[in-house]
C-alpha cells in the first residue's frame, strides 16, 4: 500500500548552548493519520514541534520536506503552507467570540467591509462539521478547555490546514471533554488531514494513534504501526536508559516523622497524603500537568487548601500564607528561580536576607549586616563571585540556585521543599547542589523532591510518590522505584 507523505524531517539535529536537544531525527507524516510522539519529559518533544512550527531553527546537515519541496520553515511561512499548531498553553482572545478569534488577523472582506455573516457562516459549518453546536457568539473566556481546543481546530479547517500539531491536548480536561477531543480529531484526519499529537496519556494514544513514535534523550527511539506495539513495550522505549549514568548519593538514617499531610484537596490536587521524615528525601514524579507544584504551593500557603489538614512534629498548623510556612520553618526553593525565587537584579547580600525578614523585628536595614551575611553564605556554598555586592543577573544558573538556597539558609528551616532543584545546571553544579541535600539531611533536616529528571528522582529519593491528574498513583519504596515503575504509574500503562 502506498501513502501520500505531507511532511517529513531528514537527519534534523537541534543544539543549545551546553545541550544537544535533538540528535539525527528522522520523522514522517502521512495524509490523513494520527502520528503520535511520545517520550518523557524532556525527551525532545518540544523542540521539534518548535521546528515543525518554525519557531526553532534546525541545525545544519538535515532537511524538512513538505509536500515534496524542501522547505526551511519560520512561523509566517509554516502557517501560509497549512502547518498549525495548538500548544498546550491556550493562544486564544478571552474577550472576543468565537468567530472573532478564528478570523483575527485574517478577516474577509467585501467592498471595504468586514464580511462578518460568511465569517459566521463558515464557523458554523466548521463546527457543525465537528458535531458541535457551540454558539459562534460565545466569547472565547467563556468556554471550556475543551471547547477552546475544539475552536482551535475548526479554525484548522476553515482556512484548509494541512497539518495540525496538538501538544497535549488533553491537559485539564474532563473525561467527556477528553472522549470529545479524541472524536474530533478521527473526523478531522478523515478529511485528509495529517495530525501530530503529543501526549504522555497512553491511554489516547491507543485510541487514535495509527503509528507512534518514540523520542528519548533527543534521539528517536522507535517506530511502529499501532497494531504492533503494547503498553508495556512503549514504556520501555521510552525508559531505555544505562542505569550507570545514575548519581549515587550517600545514604543517611531517617528518623521521626517532621511534616504530614492529611487528606490535603484544593488548587487542582485531590485528597493528598504524606509523610516525611528526618533525614529523608521524598521524591515526587508525575508527567507535566500532573499536580506536583500545585501541590507544593499548597503545602507552603502559596495555594489555598480547600480540605485536609497539615502537621508539623505532630501538630495541626494553619499554613494561611507563604509566612506562615516560614514561621513553621519551612522553605520552598521553587521551579523557576528567575520568577519566583530570586530579584535577579538585586546583589546576591539582599536576596539572601529577603525571606527571614519574617523571622525578624527590626524595622531598619543594615547593609554591612546583609553584606556579611551575604559573604557567610557564599563561603558555605561555595558560590563563585567575588562578594555579596554582585547582582544575581550576573551570575551562572548553578551560582544562582545557590543565592537560592542561601536565602532559605538563612532562615534555619528545617523542612525543605526542592521543585526542579537542578532544571538548567551543568553537571558540575548538579553534584554540588545534590552534596548540599544530602547535608542537609544529616543536620536532622527533611527535604519533598519534585523533579523531571528521572535519573534524578531515583537516585536522590528514599521514596517516591507518583502523581497523576492532581492525585497520587503510587508510593514507592527504596526497592520499588525504578524507571520503568514510576513511567507506568505517571501514565497509567497498566491499563492500556
Amino acid at each position: 500500500m502506498s501513502y501520500e507523505v505531507l511532511l517529513s524531517l531528514e537527519n534534523i539535529s537541534k543544539s543549545f548552548p551546553g545541550v544537544k536537544a535533538l540528535q539525527d531525527i528522522s520523522f514522517d507524516l502521512r495524509k490523513g493519520e494520527v502520528h503520535c510522539l511520545c517520550g518523557e519529559n524532556g525527551a525532545g518533544k518540544s523542540t521539534l514541534i518548535k521546528i515543525l512550527s518554525g519557531a526553532h531553527q534546525p541545525d545544519e546537515g538535515g532537511r524538512i520536506v513538505f509536500e515534496g519541496k524542501t522547505v526551511r520553515l519560520n512561523p509566517g511561512l509554516a502557517i501560509s503552507m497549512g502547518i498549525q499548531t495548538i500548544y498546550q498553553e491556550h493562544t486564544v482572545f478571552k474577550h472576543l467570540n468565537i468567530t472573532e478569534n478564528i478570523f483575527t488577523g485574517m478577516e474577509i472582506g467585501k467592498n471595504g467591509f468586514l464580511n462578518k455573516k460568511e465569517m459566521e457562516k463558515r464557523t458554523i459549518e466548521a463546527l457543525k462539521y465537528l458535531k458541535n453546536e457551540l454558539d459562534p457568539d460565545s466569547l472565547m473566556g467563556d468556554l471550556s478547555s475543551g471547547q477552546q481546543r475544539t475552536v482551535e481546530i475548526a479554525k484548522g479547517l476553515i482556512f484548509k490546514r494541512k497539518v495540525i500539531i496538538l501538544d497535549e491536548p488533553t491537559a485539564a480536561f474532563s473525561v467527556s471533554e477528553i472522549d470529545n477531543l479524541l472524536e474530533i480529531i478521527k473526523t478531522v484526519k478523515e478529511s485528509g488531514i495529517g495530525i501530530i499529537y503529543i501526549s504522555h496519556h497512553l491511554e489516547e494514544v491507543f485510541r487514535i494513534a495509527d503509528r507512534i513514535t518514540v523520542l528519548r534523550d533527543g534521539r528517536k527511539v522507535s517506530m511502529y504501526d499501532r497494531k504492533d506495539i503494547s503498553g508495556e513495550k512503549l514504556i520501555k522505549d521510552m525508559v531505555g536508559r544505562d542505569p550507570s549514568t545514575f548519581y549515587k548519593r550517600e545514604d543517611v538514617p531517617s528518623g521521626e516523622v517532621i511534616f504530614e499531610a492529611r487528606n490535603v484537596t484544593g488548587n487542582g490536587i485531590k485528597n493528598i497524603s504524606l509523610k516525611l521524615k528526618r533525614g529523608e528525601i521524598l521524591g515526587f514524579a508525575g508527567m507535566a500537568g500532573s499536580g506536583r507544584s500545585e501541590l507544593m504551593d499548597v503545602l507552603f500557603g502559596a495555594a489555598n487548601i480547600e480540605f485536609g489538614e497539615i502537621l508539623i512534629n505532630g501538630r495541626v498548623v494553619k499554613q494561611a500564607s507563604p509566612s506562615s510556612a516560614i514561621r513553621n520553618k519551612m522553605c520552598y526553593i521553587t521551579e523557576d528561580r528567575q520568577d519566583t525565587g530570586l530579584f535577579i537584579n538585586q546583589t546576591i547580600a539582599q536576596n539572601t536576607i529577603i525571606a527571614n525578614l519574617v523571622n525578624t523585628r527590626e524595622f531598619f536595614m543594615s547593609p554591612a549586616s546583609d553584606y556579611k551575611i551575604g559573604d557567610k553564605f557564599m563561603k558555605i556554598l561555595n558560590t563563585k563571585a567575588s562578594d555579596s555586592h554582585v547582582r544575581v543577573i550576573n551570575l551562572s544558573g548553578g551560582n544562582q540556585q545557590k543565592v537560592v538556597l542561601a536565602k532559605w539558609f538563612n532562615t534555619d528551616g528545617e523542612i525543605f521543599i526542592f521543585d526542579e532543584p537542578t532544571r538548567g545546571i551543568d553537571v558540575g553544579s548538579k553534584q554540588e547542589i545534590y552534596q548540599v541535600m544530602v547535608g542537609l539531611l544529616k543536620q536532622g533536616k527533611a527535604i519533598i523532591m519534585v523533579s523531571s529528571d528521572m535519573p534524578e528522582v531515583i537516585a536522590m529519593s528514599d521514596r517516591v510518590m507518583v502523581m497523576k491528574n492532581g492525585e497520587i498513583t503510587a508510593e514507592l519504596n527504596k526497592n520499588e522505584v525504578s524507571e520503568e515503575n514510576i513511567l507506568t504509574h505517571s501514565i497509567g500503562g497498566s491499563k492500556i
